[in-house]
């Protein structure tokens, strides 16, 4: 297995992922590109010491965007899902639980 750091680029902290969490205790985190459901689930499982009940994946499309009179595209960005079992719980502000 890859290590965590290059499956696992960053939490996604946003009104819409903080409200998922909440609700239906599911976190979404920024992936790398060529990661798969089963790498992302093995390494929230050890980097969080929780339980996944499911990973959901999605590949966020680069942007057109104007530099002047000149055009260029962000990179493309894979995103995932992943919803706990029970009563588990993700800290992603950091500092004491």
């Amino acid at each position: 297995m890859r290590r965590v750091d290059q499956i696992i680029i960053r939490p996604l902290l946003t009104e819409k992922s903080s409200a998922a969490a909440d609700e239906t205790n599911t976190y979404a985190f920024a992936v790398g590109s060529d990661a798969t459901k089963i790498e992302i689930k093995e390494a929230v499982e050890r980097l969080f010491e929780v339980r996944v009940k499911t990973v959901r994946t999605m590949v966020v499309r680069g942007k057109i965007k104007r530099f002047g009179r000149h055009f260029g595209k962000r990179p493309n960005w894979k995103k995932a899902y992943v919803t706990l079992n029970g009563d588990d719980a993700i800290n992603v502000y950091g500092g004491a639980a």
